[in-house]
């Protein structure tokens, strides 16, 4: 057996391994890169045949795990794509905004069409957690990841090798969805590492500091701006903040959600209630009359509109790193007022305008126009999606057995870090696969 690293190695985006195995080839994920140095490898040719693939496997809808399957088809890809149901449900919604952003940004190159993503569509198939999908004698089960709806990780079992790719690991105790299922053996793990070297705040110090900065700007006669990711993020703050109306900590007010990819995302999420944690099926079953004012935006006329808007609203709005999407006006309006506030809630990847931001640049651009940040910034890291390194090594503590592990999905100095603790900590071999490196699998 081989494992092939073409993404998300010494990097956070671009998810996409080959794994080899009794003469077949699996890939897992196929996504965008996202930071701005390697966006240029989303144009470039697949590194491996697509008509030869056997079976796609898709961990989770975001982009940087999803984007390129259209690429897949284009290219040839005939075989079956399979994936959870609900992450089927969020897939046809994610690539189609995909294409739409490729053609807006129509100085780059436009790389498939809506045949394409259709075509991936009717080539995909859905299997539920914990059920068993044998292919030609290799076994596949999906776990619940704990990231967004309908996030998988990935057991493969070849001649009774296990080889586990993560996925993105969610939070213990985080809205609406269930805790992440660690595997209980595995040989092999293909592990993210995203924030494997810090400490998230807790989600409670995190809501006390979201509620601060909402009346701290409300007070001031400003805005909220939050850029966030239209699937996971936005669904989460929607249901906090809502809760906290009903728990008296805010006070009425308006949230504009302006994403009509989110609020699609809002409407799966709401037909999926069998993958919901206790709490947020208690919630849908006590329908408390709200406090907080929803408005969703669906035309850009009705966006633009939003502008008008100088005080005491929170406008929540896609791209959830700033690179375009309706944030980006937003910002342009308001993040060169004082009175103002921008919260970010999500990971920012270098070379990003929201990572720009949050590094403290004092002026940035927007639509060719420099502006001064004097927008007080937040950035909240309590409500990551993605688990930190304590939650990571305790997954990571859960397997019985002794497997070989190669990090992926970080930044270099955050996976060399990540790397050292589990080292220390339970004596495992780690390996920090470079682009295009090949590991046997004994």
């Amino acid at each position: 057996m081989k494992i092939h690293f073409f993404g998300a190695t010494k990097t956070v985006t671009g998810s996409c391994f080959l794994l080899e195995a009794d003469g077949h080839q699996i890939l897992v994920d196929c996504g965008f890169f996202q930071e701005y140095d390697k966006e240029y490898l989303n144009y470039e040719p697949f590194p491996f045949n697509p008509k030869k693939l056997n079976l796609v496997l898709l961990t989770h809808a975001h982009l940087d795990h999803s984007a390129l399957i259209p690429k897949l088809i284009k290219e040839g890809l005939r075989c079956k794509i399979l994936t959870t149901p609900a992450t089927r449900d969020l897939l046809e919604i994610m690539l189609f905004d995909a294409l739409k952003v490729q053609k807006n940004e129509n100085h780059k190159q436009i790389l498939y069409d809506e045949e394409h993503v259709y075509k991936a569509l009717r080539q995909t198939s859905t299997l539920p957690y914990h059920n068993e999908f044998n292919f030609k004698g290799i076994r596949i089960k999906f776990f619940d990841a704990g990231h967004i709806l309908g996030a998988a990780t990935v057991e493969i079992t070849v001649n009774s090798k296990k080889i586990i790719f993560s996925g993105d690991i969610g939070r213990t105790g985080y809205p609406i969805l269930r805790d992440p299922e660690p595997p209980a053996e595995a040989n092999y793990i293909v592990l993210e590492s995203t924030y494997g070297n810090r400490l998230h705040k807790s989600l409670q110090e995190s809501i006390t500091e979201l509620i601060q900065a909402i009346k701290d700007t409300f007070k001031k006669g400003g805005n909220v701006i939050i850029p966030s990711f239209a699937i996971g993020r936005t669904q989460d703050l929607l249901y906090i903040l809502n809760r906290s109306a009903k728990q008296g900590l805010l006070e009425p007010m308006d949230v504009y959600l302006d994403s009509p990819l989110a609020e699609e995302a809002t409407k799966i999420y709401i037909s999926h209630p069998e993958l919901f944690d206790d709490e947020a099926l208690r919630e849908m079953r006590n329908p408390k009359r709200r406090s907080i004012r929803f408005h969703f935006t669906k035309s850009v006329e009705e966006s633009k509109k939003l502008n008008g808007i100088k005080s005491h609203a929170i406008i929540i709005a896609g791209s959830g790193m700033c690179q375009g999407g309706r944030v980006a006006y937003h910002l342009s309006h308001n993040i060169n007022r004082e009175e103002c506030s921008i919260v970010f809630v999500g990971f920012q990847a270098k070379g990003t305008l929201g990572r720009k931001i949050v590094d403290g640049e004092k002026e940035i651009s927007i639509f060719g126009k420099r502006l001064p940040v004097r927008a007080r910034i937040y950035t909240i890291g309590g409500f990551s999606a993605h688990a930190d390194r304590n939650e990571l090594l305790k997954w990571l503590e859960a397997v019985k057995t002794k497997p070989e592990i190669f990090l992926i999905h970080g930044e270099q100095e955050v996976i060399e870090s990540f790397k050292q603790s589990i080292e220390e900590k339970y004596g495992l071999t780690c390996h920090v696969p470079e682009r295009l490196s090949i590991y046997e699998l004994g």
